[in-house]
This record gives C-alpha cells, sequence and structure tokens, in this order.
C-alpha cells in the first residue's frame, strides 16, 4: 500500500514544521503556558491564517474538509514541537461536533465560521465525576420549559476550557446516568447567567475548567440535532488526531535520546555502545514502529465501517505503552530528564495526559475489545 503523501498533504506538513520552526523552543513553549488562557492567542491567529485551524472542518462552515490521513499529519507534525495550542479539543473534537450535530442553527453556524477563523473557541463539556476512567456518565439534567430549556448539573473536566466563547454541554432528558439514549446536546455560552467556572492546571501543564450549572437557561435554538452518537464520531476523529501528537511526541523523544545517546560518555565510551542500552532502545523503536502501523490502519480507514475499530487499537496500544517508552527515555537521561529543562520532561507530562484523557488505558482497552467483539 502506498502511503506516500499527496501535494496537499505535504503543504499541510510543511505548513505545520514551519510553524513550530518559527514560533517554538522550550522556553517559549513555558512562557505560552503561563499566559492567562494556557497558550499563546497570538499563535492562535497565526494558525488560523496559515488555514491550520480550518483544515480539519467541513467546507459549509468556511473549513477545508481534509480526510484522515491529513489531520494525522498534521496532529503528529504539532506533537513533534509540542505545541500547546489546543486544536484538538477546541477544533478536531468541539467544532467537528458542532458540524456535524448543528442542523438549521443559524447561532451555531456563526460560532463554527469563527473557530474557522480562529475569532471563537468552542469546548465540549461531557465528563463527569461519576465518569470514572472515561465511562458514559451523566447525571446534568436538562428540563424543558415554557421558553426553552433549563440546565442543571456539575462538568468535572473540560480541557482547554478556558477563555472559551461557548460549551457544547451535554445533558440528560430521562434515563439512568449510564444510558446511552436519553441524551441532548446544548450550545451554552461561557457568560451565561448560572454557569460557574473554576480552572485549574492539569499534568502537562495546559488548562481545564470544571462547570458548574444552576437554572441555566437555553433557549430552543441553542439545542444542537444530536446527543452521544453525535459524541462518539467526534471523539473518534479527536482520537486519530490525539494518536498522532503521541506519535509525534514520541518520535520526537526517540530522537533526543538517540543523539543524547550517542554523544554522551561514561567511563570513556559513549553509551550507545552498551549493548544492554541498544536492546533497550531497539525495544521501544519496536514500540513506536506498532504505533504507527495501527495509526495507518486508522487513517486508511477513514470513512469505512471500521475506522471506529481501528481508531480503538490505536489509541489502546498508546495508551498501555506510551508512558513506559517515556520512562525509558527518561531514564537514559538521568536525573535530568525528569527537569523542565529538557524535552524529554515536558513531553512525558504530555504524553501522561494523552494516554489518560479521555480515557484510561483500561477503559480504552475494554472499549476496543467491545468493538472488536461486535
Amino acid at each position: 500500500m502506498n502511503f506516500d503523501l499527496s501535494e496537499n498533504e505535504e503543504m499541510l506538513k510543511a505548513l505545520a514544521e514551519r510553524f513550530v520552526l518559527d514560533r517554538y523552543d522550550l522556553d517559549r513553549r513555558r512562557a505560552y503556558q503561563q499566559e492567562d488562557i494556557g497558550y499563546s492567542s497570538d499563535n492562535w491567529q497565526l494558525m488560523a491564517e496559515l488555514g491550520l485551524l480550518a483544515a480539519p472542518l467541513p467546507e459549509s462552515c468556511g473549513g477545508l474538509g481534509v480526510d484522515g490521513t491529513s489531520i494525522a499529519v498534521l496532529c503528529e507534525a504539532l506533537g513533534q514541537g509540542l505545541v500547546v495550542e489546543p486544536l484538538t479539543e477546541n477544533v478536531i473534537l468541539a467544532g467537528r461536533l458542532l458540524a456535524d450535530a448543528s442542523g438549521e442553527g443559524a447561532q451555531a453556524a456563526e460560532l463554527l465560521t469563527g473557530v474557522a477563523n480562529g475569532q471563537t473557541r468552542v469546548a465540549l463539556a461531557h465528563a463527569e465525576a461519576g465518569g470514572r476512567g472515561g465511562l458514559l456518565w451523566v447525571e446534568t439534567t436538562a428540563a424543558a420549559t415554557s421558553g426553552g430549556w433549563r440546565l442543571n448539573g456539575v462538568k468535572a473536566c473540560v480541557p482547554s476550557g478556558t477563555g472559551v466563547s461557548a460549551y457544547i454541554v451535554s445533558a440528560r432528558i430521562e434515563g439512568a446516568p449510564q444510558d446511552r439514549e436519553g441524551l441532548g446536546l446544548w450550545v451554552v455560552p461561557a457568560d451565561a447567567p448560572g454557569l460557574a467556572q473554576r480552572s485549574w492546571r492539569l499534568v502537562d501543564g495546559s488548562l481545564a475548567v470544571s462547570l458548574e450549572l444552576k437554572d441555566v437557561s437555553a433557549a430552543p435554538e441553542m439545542r444542537l440535532a444530536g446527543g452521544l452518537a453525535e459524541i462518539d464520531r467526534a471523539q473518534s476523529v479527536a482520537q486519530l488526531a490525539r494518536a498522532a501528537e503521541a506519535l509525534g511526541i514520541i518520535d520526537r523523544m526517540l530522537d533526543e535520546t538517540t543523539e543524547y545517546l550517542r554523544t554522551r560518555e561514561q567511563f570513556g565510551t559513549r553509551l550507545a555502545s552498551f549493548q544492554a542500552i541498544q536492546h533497550r532502545m531497539v525495544a521501544q523503536y519496536a514500540v513506536r514502529e506498532q504505533a504507527r502501523g495501527l495509526l495507518n490502519r486508522a487513517i486508511v480507514s477513514w470513512e469505512t465501517p471500521e475506522f471506529d475499530l481501528a481508531v480503538a487499537a490505536v489509541a489502546a496500544y498508546i495508551a498501555s505503552t506510551a508512558l513506559t517508552f517515556g520512562h525509558e527515555m527518561i531514564q537514559f537521561h538521568g536525573g535530568m530528564g525528569v527537569t523542565e529543562e529538557l524535552v524529554i520532561g515536558q513531553a512525558h507530562k504530555r504524553l501522561m495526559m494523552l494516554t489518560r484523557w479521555p480515557l484510561s488505558p483500561e477503559i480504552a482497552m475494554e472499549q476496543y475489545a467491545s468493538l472488536l467483539a461486535a
């Protein structure tokens, strides 16, 4: 099978790599994360100007409508640069969900145009405290009123939810918290009366918020034409993007460690010459190659019935192996490997986030097994 990139895919990759080269080093990355929204607003606008924000969105809302290959190529390049701008959470997940479930709503169409041009950010508020490890659990309720809907509940963790214009909130109209049926989606402005936000930093240094909704009013036009099925579809594409980002990070860590072992000497001998270290590096090289193979399988399954299964496979594999890979890379660097002064430490923290959100390794494997058995 030919995995060579097309001219457009090569161009997209080159744009992402040039963005990283021009805008990123470790010091600037740390500075970006310390900004109030957890990343650089200037970088976000530059990504919009380059078309990187529009690329994953449908053409109907001003996007470029690229396929799975381009999404993976883009996110892998950004992963190699340890880019902190939340493309996956705010565009690939929330933006595509908004496009998929917007129906005929003018409000959603306006938001989507803003997402594509970088003027607007939207985040999905779905996870709740009862959904341990990523299991389905929605206690937030939506009650019909004479003027629309009234939302009440708590969303425990909304990654990249700081400074957004609106949230896509999942709420239960009927049924038990773990039921797949009976869910709806609403667009809730970030400044809606009754909506309280609390922000904190995640393990990788990015910002997340928790939301408390107390009698938040939502007009009829703010309800989206979708539910859990639309969330699942958007999450599958987002999981492809996360897997590609993780692979980019793994590539970067492997390259950095290989170079370190070639130059660092101990007992008058370069570390790369020790046979035990060579064997350990080969084992981690195999991890990288297996991850790439599974990602390629997901890419070629784009828009086929096997796509969800293929994405679940690469997500489960990376979730179960990436942290051990990171531990190995850190150990080769010694104590410096865990510091903020080296790429390795920062990269490993991002891998920790990608392998624990939105699914734990155990739930990711269960999801893959259930799809395999279906």
